[in-house]
């Protein structure tokens, strides 16, 4: 196993740092939900783009290790362990796995990966693996179906998808800008294929 070089340590701590700014704009709860809708979801996905898989959902480790030991770095000055039992519980943890699966599909776009890609990736890790961990949570905690969960996280995909389109817009900026700063994975070639 590779160890992180202490350039991989800073930016790890940056983007934990950065989701934890993020908190600072207040949470909204929307129709008088449980869940509040947050700008720290942009930072995981921008953590998940930028640092790729490992070192995104680093990120969001330290962050979320740091709001356990009481820290208030969530929106509306939240931290403790008192949040991870309350219905926006699951919606937390799934920043682990969201930020990862992120990175994962963005690292398998080469050097420069698309618009496209990049949206993907925040579609599918930034919002529906988030939204899987965070479900079956809300339902359990607001005493309501699985589908009746579904249905009010529906008010979180008009703010979720225009995160998801920012998150894209940033990572591809600081692609041209910087195009060695993201990390990819480089395809192994087949036996019998020239490398």
């Amino acid at each position: 196993m590779k160890w992180f070089s202490p350039a991989d340590v800073a930016r790890v701590a940056v983007f934990a740092a950065l989701i934890a700014v993020l908190g600072l704009v207040p949470g909204v709860s929307l129709f008088g939900g449980l869940v509040p809708v947050t700008a720290q979801t942009l930072g995981v996905m921008l953590a998940g783009l930028i640092l790729g898989s490992r070192r995104g959902a680093l990120a969001v480790l330290v962050l979320l290790a740091l709001v356990a030991v009481g820290l208030p770095l969530l929106a509306g000055g939240r931290g403790g362990l008192g949040v991870f039992t309350q219905p926006s519980a699951g919606f937390l943890i799934g920043w682990l796995p969201g930020a990862f699966v992120t990175g994962w599909i963005a690292e398998r776009g080469g050097r420069s990966p698309s618009m496209v890609r990049l949206l993907v990736a925040c579609l599918v890790g930034g919002i529906g693996v988030i939204y899987l961990c965070g479900i079956p949570v809300y339902a359990i905690f607001g005493d309501l179906t699985l589908g009746g969960a579904a249905l009010f996280t529906l008010t979180f995909v008009p703010g979720d998808l225009a995160k998801a389109v920012l998150a894209s817009w940033i990572a591809r900026g600081v692609q041209r800008a910087y195009p060695g700063a993201i990390p990819t994975v480089h395809k192994r070639p087949r036996s019998g294929e020239e490398g």
